[in-house]
Order: structure tokens, then C-alpha cells, then sequence
């Protein structure tokens, strides 16, 4: 049986991180695919790099590097980055044409290779960047994915842990609707702690701290990065998806979908819970909120409609 095949488009800090948790995981073959013209030799130097790597790490697959797209073919998963990073002190907003006009060409360009890949997208604004890359690629709702809830609820679970000194492992909580500083939605009634409700174990006030904290962790990122913004912890998010992809684990994961009747909401990306496997998004499910919350999560993708009317086509 051929080995899978993930593409990752764009190797910049975060592509480049991908491709390493990615071929350090042994379970497939992966392509560091970039345009020589930005990345210049950036991506061959990181194939090569990694790839030395592997007598000590213990993988086997291999990880290349491509300026086109043949070498990409057949692709199980193509992981879509490529993209202009955000500035400190920028909005996700503000990259939304930008990025749009770089997204479609490699969507277009995925499908045209890869004709029964699953897209996952990283590039951001990203709720805004799934419309473009599901249009562009013609693919159906399950096969194209945003990977902002994933992030999101990583930096929200690791605030809590720290506040309550646990392990973050333990901690279960989600942040759906948006993946922007003002539309996300980190849902606070359904977090618990080793099955204890987040209600029973923090007051009020540090939790809305926690809160504010996990809405703004990619600015706190950035301004700390000060050039730059986060890739460590955005790797890890969208490699658990692929990895629950390839494996066909069927996780329960918080992804950018497009809804069609969750919440209320049709015909637009936004966050809630999916469960993802062979093919992509196999169900998807709907958190039970409070009325607060729930306004939120139909706000933020009201927001995002609103956004896709700045779309230059």
C-alpha cells in the first residue's frame, strides 16, 4: 500500500514546524511546496535539514521540497499557510485581499493535483480564507477545514491549567464561532476540569481574565515576537487534525466548518466541534450554551459575512 502523502503550502516558521511534527510522526510522506520567488531556496534548505534528522528521530518517510506542484500529486491532506503573517498591532481583517488572491491560486492549484485531498487552512483571516479555498478547490463542505478553533482552545486550555496548577491534558474546554481578536468565543459554561465545571474551581473575575487573555494570544505573541507571529503551538494544533485525518481517529475537534443549520447559522465558516477522519469532517456537533454564548457565536458569523463582502473576486 503507497504511503499517504500531506502537502504543506508555504514553509515559512510555521510550515516549516509542521513539516517536522509532521514527518517526526512516521505516518506518511510529507511536501514542503513553495513559490522560489518569496521563499527563495527557504523550503529545500528545510527539507534537507529535517530530513538529516531522521537516523536519530527514527522516521522513515520522506520529507521533499517543490517549487511546483507535480511532486504534490495525489496528496492526502494539503495544509494551505501560505500567506503574509500578521504585524503586531495588524487585525486578521486587515490581510483579508492580500492573502485571499494567494490562497485561491494554491487551492486551485491543490485540487487541480490533488483532486480527493482534504484541505485544511491555516492563512488567515481564516474564516474568510476557508470560503476562498472552498470556492477555488470546488470541494464539498467535509473536505475543506479551518484550523482556528484548534488554536484557540489550546492557548484557552493552558490558561486555565496555569491557573489552577493541573495539566492541560485534564482540562476540556473549546473556543468556537470566529478566529479573530473580537469573535471568538471561548465557552466558559460547558469548560470543565477533571469533569468539575471551570465555574466551580475560578471566581468570576479570573476567568473573564482568562478569557480576555486567550482573545488576544496571537497579538500577545506577536508583540513579544516583536517580527513575526506564533508557530509552535499553531503546528502542534493543525497536526493533531491531520493526524485524526490520515489515521481516521474520529476526534471531537474545535474547526472552522462551513455550518449549514448549527446554531442557526448557514452558509458561512465558523468554529464549532467536528469530528474528523478519513475523508475530513465525518458529523458535526453543536455545544450547548448559555443565551450570551450563543449570541456571540451567531455575532461572529455575521462578522464574517460581513468580512466577505471586501472580497475582491
Amino acid at each position: 500500500m503507497p504511503r499517504k502523502k500531506v502537502t504543506i503550502v508555504g514553509a515559512g516558521m510555521t510550515g516549516g514546524a509542521m513539516a517536522q511534527r509532521l514527518i517526526e510522526r512516521d505516518i506518511c510522506d510529507v511536501v514542503l511546496q513553495d513559490d522560489p520567488q518569496y521563499a527563495g531556496t527557504m523550503h529545500h534548505g528545510k527539507a534537507l535539514d529535517e530530513g538529516q534528522a531522521a537516523a536519530w528521530e527514527g522516521f522513515s518517510a520522506r520529507l521533499t521540497a517543490t517549487d511546483g506542484w507535480e511532486e504534490t500529486a495525489d496528496s492526502d491532506v494539503v495544509v494551505i499557510t501560505a500567506g503574509a503573517p500578521r504585524k503586531p498591532g495588524q487585525s486578521r481583517e486587515e490581510l483579508l485581499n492580500n492573502n485571499a488572491a494567494i490562497v485561491r491560486a494554491k487551492a486551485e492549484a491543490a485540487a487541480k493535483y490533488s483532486p480527493n485531498a482534504v484541505i485544511i487552512v491555516f492563512s488567515n483571516p481564516m474564516d474568510a480564507m476557508c470560503h476562498v479555498a472552498m470556492k477555488a478547490s470546488g470541494f464539498p463542505r467535509e473536505r475543506v477545514i479551518g484550523q482556528g478553533g484548534m488554536l484557540d482552545s489550546a492557548r484557552y486550555r493552558y490558561f486555565v491549567a496555569q491557573a489552577l496548577g493541573v495539566s492541560p491534558l485534564d482540562v476540556h474546554g473549546y473556543v468556537i464561532g470566529g478566529h479573530t481578536d473580537t469573535t471568538m468565543v471561548p465557552v466558559v459554561s460547558q469548560t470543565r476540569v477533571g469533569g468539575i465545571p471551570l465555574t466551580d474551581l475560578l471566581p468570576k473575575d479570573q476567568i473573564d481574565a482568562i478569557v480576555a487573555r486567550t482573545m488576544r494570544g496571537g497579538a500577545e505573541i506577536g508583540e513579544l515576537y516583536k517580527t513575526g507571529s506564533a508557530y509552535f503551538a499553531p503546528s502542534a494544533a493543525t497536526i493533531a487534525m491531520v493526524e485524526a485525518i490520515l489515521l481516521d481517529q474520529r476526534r471531537l475537534m474545535p474547526c472552522s466548518v462551513y455550518h449549514q443549520g448549527e446554531y442557526g447559522i448557514h452558509d458561512v465558516f465558523s468554529g464549532t466541534i467536528c469530528q474528523l477522519g478519513e475523508g475530513g469532517v465525518q458529523r458535526t456537533f453543536e455545544l450547548p450554551l448559555t443565551d450570551e454564548e450563543r449570541e456571540k457565536v451567531i455575532a461572529a458569523a455575521n462578522a464574517t459575512k460581513e468580512l466577505l463582502k471586501l472580497l475582491a473576486e
